[in-house]
Formats: structure tokens, C-alpha cells, sequence
């Protein structure tokens, strides 16, 4: 399959990328909004089960959303459950060089995703991720199943990760609605990572499901940069 270089769809403000990933789940949730209204949840379960047991996984990993810390503790310093949380993350991801740092702010949040490379090595081995596990589920799963499931998981996902970034800055006193926007990206997009793991049956130590854990510890993995693994 041919792999869509950067420019054809990563937008190259920083804040265009983390919202645009909140934008397409958005819309994508809107797109099958009807279906998941006419099938609910036990519907989906029943109908999955039969020959997709690890999509019922999913919809019970979308039930631990709303019991997920989210953003809960950015700021503060990190702790020994986050610090080895990332180590996993980094090893499983092969950048075992990084170090897991602290940033302090959401003024320094900022600043660190504009000035992250998005053409690095970091991120060319996510979107890597991203393009070998959605074809890997799509060739396995029925393609209107598989998308009513990841519509309710980005729906519950937007709802929660979205209330836990709003009571973080209003903790912080802060305004900054891009920024904002950028955190719930962040977070709806490592639910919807996390989700495609477990349709497709991999590991637990895939690298996306360890990005997860890192979000359930309350802290915000920003990303590395050279061979620093900044986390707020």
C-alpha cells in the first residue's frame, strides 16, 4: 500500500495537526451517528462476537475511558510510574536513547509541539504504526462493523479526554483554545490508536497501547525530539 507522504496529510502547523485529528473523528463520529443509533452497543457486541471477538475487546476498552485520568497531573513533576511507563513506550518504539523529560507549563507545551520536527524519525515510525495496523484490521474485519465500533470509541473518547483537558487549564488558568484543541487531539487520537491494537489483536506491548497507558498515568506525552522524550 502506498504510504501518503506528510504533506499530503499531516498539517503543518502544529495546532492543524493535533486539531485536525479532532476534527476527523468528529466527523467521522457524525458519518455513523444514524448507525450507532440504531444499533446499540449490546447490538454491536452480540453481532461482534460471533466472528470478531476482539472488537468486543475494543467496546470494552472504550468503557475505561471515562475512568481514565485525563490531564490530570500535567505539570507536576514526574513520578516513578510515568517515568517507567515511558522507558516501555520508548524501548518498544526503538528509541531507546531517549530520556523522559519534564515540561513544566502549558506555555512550554506549546512551544515544544511547534517546534517539534514532524519530519523525524519519531514521528515517520508512528505513522508507520498507523498505516501497518489499519491494514492489517481492515483486511480482517468487516469494514462497516470495524467503524461503527471506532465511532463510539472517538465519541466517548472526544466527551472525556475533552472534559479532563478543560479541568486541566481552567486548574492552570488557561485560555489558549488551540492548545486546547491540541491536547484533546492528542488524547482522542491515542484512544483511537489504542482501539485499532486491540481490533487487530496484537500485543499489549505494541507501542500504542503503552502511549495509552502513558495518558492513563495523567501526564501528556508530547513527544521526542533528538533524544529527549518530553512529557507534560
Amino acid at each position: 500500500m502506498h504510504r501518503t507522504a506528510r504533506s499530503e496529510c499531516w498539517p503543518g502547523n502544529f495546532f492543524a495537526r493535533f486539531f485536525y485529528f479532532g476534527q476527523f473523528f468528529y466527523l467521522e463520529h457524525k458519518s455513523y451517528s444514524f448507525i450507532t443509533h440504531v444499533m446499540d452497543e449490546q447490538e454491536i457486541e452480540i453481532d461482534a462476537l460471533v466472528e470478531y471477538p476482539t472488537l468486543v475487546a475494543v467496546s470494552r476498552f472504550t468503557k475505561l475511558i471515562p475512568r481514565t485520568d485525563w490531564f490530570r497531573y500535567v505539570g507536576e513533576p514526574l513520578d516513578g510510574e510515568v517515568q517507567q511507563k515511558a522507558r516501555a513506550y520508548l524501548d518498544a518504539l526503538g528509541f531507546p536513547e531517549a530520556t523522559p523529560a519534564q515540561v513544566d507549563d502549558w506555555q512550554e507545551a506549546g512551544h515544544t509541539l511547534e517546534t517539534n520536527d514532524w519530519n523525524s524519525s519519531f514521528w515517520e515510525v508512528e505513522q508507520q504504526l498507523m498505516a501497518a495496523l489499519t491494514i492489517e484490521v481492515t483486511d480482517n474485519i468487516d469494514p462497516q462493523l470495524l467503524e461503527m465500533v471506532l465511532a463510539n470509541v472517538t465519541s466517548v473518547a472526544s466527551e472525556y479526554v475533552g472534559e479532563g483537558v478543560l479541568i486541566a487549564a481552567d486548574r492552570w488558568d488557561m485560555e489558549d483554545e488551540d492548545l486546547m484543541k491540541a491536547a484533546i487531539g492528542e488524547g482522542v487520537q491515542a484512544c483511537y490508536q489504542a482501539a485499532l491494537v486491540i481490533a487487530a489483536g496484537v500485543d499489549d506491548d505494541h507501542p500504542f497501547k503503552l502511549k495509552y497507558q502513558l495518558f492513563e498515568t495523567g501526564w501528556w506525552p508530547l513527544g521526542v525530539m533528538g533524544t529527549t522524550f518530553n512529557i507534560f
